[in-house]
């Protein structure tokens, strides 16, 4: 039988090259692309070759550990030998992901590169309290209750109240005594820009002639503060859709005089000052004060922690911050309040069933049983929340669902349009909720947002264990207990002394005029002991600061204070205020009102109380970090000498705080 190569080799020999066969060459040519199409037809894709590398080598050692020499000796020889060079690369390109990963999560993450750009930046101390969480925590932990550092194993009559959902998944269920799963993590990678915040331009200067009544809704979430701290904590500037300033003035606890009964849950405190960035403008501090639930009234807590456990929470400030967050909020709930868990992405399904704080270590054994990892969404994860928050609804009590996550809301509904009215709906039916937020990179603050809102909840971001103390512990009474809802604030300037006003902040919480008196339209709710701050630039009548001219052709007829007999002469009022709000199992709304009288201005800042220009300094920083153009040259040297003047008393370090993050920023 003739064989070609014999041919070719012989003619090889006499040195005489074979003849070139196009339509040889062809043919070989296009059976190969054949073979690599059909071969590579199926083929995940990834951003980068390194990252599908890693994904495979990642699966092979999670999937496949220990079941190697149970394969089959007829398995081809070249995809052994495959594997083994994919398992070779990627344990040195994980063991280099992991060290910069290690380095990254260091207790000081800005390094050299950063220091040789720009110079050393003093870090923002700690409030007081950061040095006692060890020790809260330590209570918290198995050890502290008689038991082993290792979460306890659940006792057999308590597993029933653990769904099998919620056991270890299944790549981690038997780990190999020379290595633990933090061996085999997937590196961290940042995402630059894919935070998601609304956008809202500054309000404008308005002329009172023209519009002389401003109404908006309460904000009492703190999100956008702790977020501005984070980044300037990373030594980055946030976008100006992060900065929301009354949720930088909201952050703080100020010294309001409180109700003087539970006939009505707040009270307002009204003053008027110089202000700071402009003295021929006058700055209208309006403050509320909720009152403070005493412990032995507390309402009982029926609550469900919805956990994101997807694979983009496997970081140091996401998944283990959010556990021990929980853990630091077991710490303010009463023996017999309910608490739920359910997970959804990673670990899709109900965590635990409702269960007594009384039983705190099988609470805490399921918290530790979370782990993140994979991507598909539980289908039925918010449905399942608010499955269990139903079942053991209590009528007397409170009934709460905690989502806390790093973004990703896919939670099971995923049109968003729909996920907000199926939220609205269940407020509707007396269950709430609120949204933790975790991390940086993936953050869908503008979601959140809505979700909070739509839930009669409120948004907080938790960039440190202090934070979560802060907010699930120090705060815990305004976090989960409700006094008042739908709470609406309306402002009516007196044209006679008022040529100009503008709303610092509260761009993405403004209503119509008429919303204020339709019960049916949602607004934010106020907590137990919670405090709401608003201020307003005024241009008096009498000032040479006026930026709007009068009209060439005639004015509108000067708009009358409503709310008060108008044959009165109004001419010592700046305004009328008026507060609408609904109590929390009512649907009718009640009204209070005062006006805004000359009695309450101070000729001097000096003289105005250290929470109102705190407040000030506050909404300063604010508006310098948004870019606005009406500071008229006021500096961060000016924020930091107003804010330490205003600093007053300062027991957690809150204000304290503040003022070294704007020496940050100064360096920025």
């Amino acid at each position: 039988m003739h064989d070609p190569l014999d041919e070719i080799a012989h003619l090889m020999r006499q040195g005489v090259p074979p003849a070139h066969d196009v339509q040889a060459e062809e043919r070989a040519i296009a059976a190969a692309m054949q073979r690599f199409s059909q071969k590579n037809a199926s083929r995940a894709q990834g951003n980068a070759f390194w990252l599908r590398l890693m994904n495979a080598a990642h699966t092979v050692l999670h999937n496949n550990q220990g079941a190697f020499m149970k394969k089959s000796y007829k398995v081809a020889g070249g995809l052994c030998a495959a594997t083994l060079i994919i398992a070779l690369l990627n344990s040195t390109m994980l063991h280099q992901e992991v060290q910069s990963t290690m380095v990254a999560s260091a207790p000081n993450p800005i390094s050299a590169p950063l220091t040789e750009a720009m110079p050393d930046l003093p870090p923002a101390p700690a409030p007081a309290q950061d040095a006692s969480m060890e020790g809260i925590l330590t209570q918290l932990e198995p050890s502290a209750m008689g038991a082993s550092n290792a979460p306890q194993a659940i006792k057999p009559q308590d597993l029933a109240k653990i769904s099998p959902s919620a056991k270890r998944p299944k790549a981690f269920a038997a780990p190999m005594q020379k290595h633990n799963r933090a061996d085999y993590a997937m590196p961290y990678v940042h995402h630059e820009g894919r935070d998601q915040f609304p956008s809202a331009a500054e309000h404008p200067l308005t002329l009172v002639k023209e519009e002389a009544v401003s109404t908006f809704s309460v904000d009492v979430d703190t999100a956008s503060y702790a977020f501005l701290r984070a980044s300037l904590n990373n030594h980055s500037i946030p976008p100006k859709d992060a900065v929301r300033i009354e949720e930088m003035i909201n952050y703080f606890p100020y010294d309001y005089a409180p109700p003087k009964d539970k006939q009505e849950p707040f009270a307002p405190t009204v003053s008027i000052m110089p202000t700071p960035w402009n003295k021929e403008t006058k700055l209208l501090h309006i403050g509320i004060k909720g009152y403070e639930i005493v412990p032995e009234h507390k309402p009982r807590s029926n609550l469900v922690f919805l956990i994101d456990t997807s694979g983009s929470m496997d970081e140091p400030n996401k998944l283990p911050l959010l556990k021990n967050s929980m853990k630091l909020l077991l710490q303010s709930l009463e023996p017999e309040d309910s608490v739920a868990i359910v997970t959804y992405a990673g670990s899709a399904g109900i965590a635990l069933e409702p269960t007594k704080v009384r039983e705190k270590q099988v609470i805490i054994n399921a918290i530790e049983h979370c782990y993140a990892g994979g991507g598909t969404a539980g289908a039925e994860g918010i449905k399942q929340a608010y499955a269990l928050a139903e079942r053991h609804f209590d009528k007397d009590g409170i009934n709460r669902i905690i989502l806390a996550t790093d973004g990703d809301f896919n939670v099971g509904i995923a049109d968003p349009e729909a996920l907000k009215d199926y939220v609205a709906k269940k407020r509707t039916q007396g269950i709430f909720l609120s949204v933790l937020g975790f991390g940086q990179g993936n953050y869908h603050d503008t979601m959140m947002q809505s979700l909070a809102q739509n839930g009669n909840g409120n948004a907080a971001y938790i960039d440190r264990l202090n934070e979560a103390r802060k907010v699930l512990v120090d705060e815990a009474s305004s976090t989960l207990y409700t006094i008042a809802k739908d709470v609406k604030i309306q402002v009516e300037f007196n044209p006679q002394r008022v040529e100009e006003y503008r709303l610092i902040g509260y761009e993405t919480r403004a209503l119509r005029r008429e919303d204020f008196n339709n019960d049916a339209v949602d607004a934010g709710e106020i907590g137990a002991g919670h405090s709401v701050t608003a201020l307003y630039e005024i241009t008096p009548t009498e000032s040479k600061a006026r930026l709007i001219d009068a009209p060439r052709y005639g004015a509108p007829s000067d708009a009358q204070p409503s709310g008060a007999d108008h044959a009165t002469d109004h001419a010592n009022e700046y305004g009328f205020l008026k507060i609408r709000y609904k109590l929390p199992k009512q649907d009718t709304s009640r009204l209070m009102s005062t006006p805004i009288t000359h009695h309450k201005e101070v000729k001097d800042s000096q003289d105005a109380s250290n929470d109102a220009r705190f407040a000030a300094a506050v909404a300063a920083f604010g508006q310098l970090m948004r870019g606005s153009t009406m500071m008229n040259g006021f500096s961060y040297a000016d924020v930091i000498a107003l804010a330490q003047q205003a600093k007053g008393r300062d027991p957690f370090g809150y204000r304290a705080e503040f003022i070294e993050l704007v020496r940050l920023a100064q360096l920025l």
